[in-house]
């Protein structure tokens, strides 16, 4: 069932993106009284469709093959390569009829429409959620850092004082991606009462993206806050709110140490020391082959920072997490060129997106938000059949006053769809040997 929710919520997501990016370019043709024959969320391949009907000069529908959208625009070399079409005299409601200008506007409505989208899914979630931030003055037991930023230097206990010399109010300033990506980067922590410089390595971004955990986490102690149904701790009896003071007669303080000693007892059936409502309860609980039983910590060790906006001052908000994302995008790319990240743990395809979802309508439109700046940052680049290419070639056009040839158009055209074809196909290839290899 979660599975199946997961699914329909990335189709929704998808759906929802395509539509407003086909708008973006659908309206700014109409603005220019371009025609627009199709406009289709998923492709029509082979001419099957599941639904379409006629308004105006527009076919609206819905194709059968679930890879996008498009729209079709009257007098423009696109994916549909309706060569036939482009043999017949330009006609004045035509794409290429038009200054090079108003079509570089057409171009780079979709792209435009779902940057504005993000930031305004943003904008909404912080005026109606606001933002929960730790403060870091109550994380008073430390971090618990992964295997790799032990490797580094960090140790658990210790506590973070500044990073880059800017000090760390909010927990969660730390493990900003900007930090992840960024070079030269420098924490200092307490440790023993003294402060410990550490310097990221220069190759920190592919071990963090070749780890198999995160970076640190705030150190805790917890009780039992949710069940994870048909599980170990379920079937064994462990209830919300219990807490957990021993585990076959070994006593812990915090969650790490309480993970460490069932890691050591890996599929072993074992004593569970509980305290419910303030009395001790014994249960015998089985441990799986990961070192987990199955349910969800809670803490009541962190004071948290909430700030709330108002609706007109939820939008700088909402621009400078899109600026934030569309930055760490840049920088993501940037070194994945250079080499520093492998392909295969970057780029995700619907596969690997949807393990994302089905976690709350919260996480849909934060998602939602993410893949819409990820669709406008990819469509941008450079690449014949993607709106970046057209952008290009309508540029030079813009510059040495002239348009590139049809035929080279259509060249590169193929090119583009070969190039698109090859990504998609790696991509799902990654996504798919991600799925069993873990």
């Amino acid at each position: 069932m979660s599975a199946l929710i997961k699914i329909l919520e990335v189709i929704l997501s998808i759906s929802i993106l395509v539509i407003i990016h086909e708008l973006g370019h659908f309206l700014a043709a109409r603005a220019f009284g371009i025609k627009v024959e199709k406009f289709y969320l998923f492709f029509d391949a082979w001419g099957v469709k599941l639904f379409s009907f006629k308004r105006g000069d527009t076919e609206w529908g819905i194709g059968w093959l679930p890879l996008g959208g498009y729209v079709k625009i009257a007098g423009m070399i696109d994916e549909s390569m309706d060569k036939e079409a482009m043999k017949q005299p330009a006609q004045p409601w035509e794409f290429r009829s038009k200054p090079a200008w108003q079509r570089l506007i057409v171009m780079i409505g979709g792209v435009v429409v779902n940057v504005i989208a993000g930031i305004v899914i943003f904008a909404m979630l912080s005026y109606t959620y606001g933002e929960k931030y730790t403060l870091n003055s109550s994380v008073s037991n430390g971090i618990v850092p992964s295997e790799m930023a032990k490797d580094i230097g960090f140790k658990v206990g210790d506590k973070l004082i500044s990073v880059n010399g800017k000090p760390i109010i909010h927990f969660e300033e730390a493990l900003k991606i900007e930090h992840i990506l960024g070079e030269n980067v420098t924490y200092i922590v307490e440790r023993n009462g003294q402060n410990v410089v550490i310097k990221l390595p220069e190759d920190f971004v592919k071990k963090f993206s070749e780890a198999k955990s995160g970076f640190f986490l705030p150190r805790m102690h917890f009780y039992v806050h949710e069940l994870v149904p048909g599980n170990n701790a379920e079937k064994g009896g462990l209830k919300p709110n219990d807490i957990i003071t021993g585990l076959d007669s070994q006593n812990f303080e915090f969650f790490d140490e309480f993970q460490e000693i069932l890691k050591a007892k890996s599929g072993k059936e074992i004593a569970f020391n509980v305290l419910r409502n303030e009395k001790p309860v014994l249960l015998k609980i089985k441990v799986d082959s990961d070192g987990k039983v199955g349910f969800r910590p809670e803490t009541k060790d962190f004071l948290y920072d909430t700030i709330r906006y108002t609706f007109l001052g939820s939008f700088p908000a909402g621009y400078n997490k899109a600026l934030e994302t569309i930055d760490a995008q840049i920088k993501g790319w940037g070194k994945i060129f250079k080499g520093d990240i492998p392909v295969a743990k970057a780029v995700q395809g619907p596969v690997g997106i949807a393990g994302n979802f089905g976690k709350g309508w919260y996480n849909f439109w934060i998602l939602t938000a993410l893949i819409s700046l990820g669709l406008a940052f990819m469509n941008i680049l450079p690449i014949p059949a993607l709106d970046g290419g057209h952008v290009l070639f309508l540029l030079f056009e813009l510059i040495v006053g002239r348009p590139l040839s049809e035929k080279f158009l259509e060249r590169a055209q193929y090119a583009g769809m070969f190039i698109l074809l090859t990504l998609m196909v790696l991509i799902f290839g990654n996504d798919i040997w991600r799925l069993f290899s873990n």
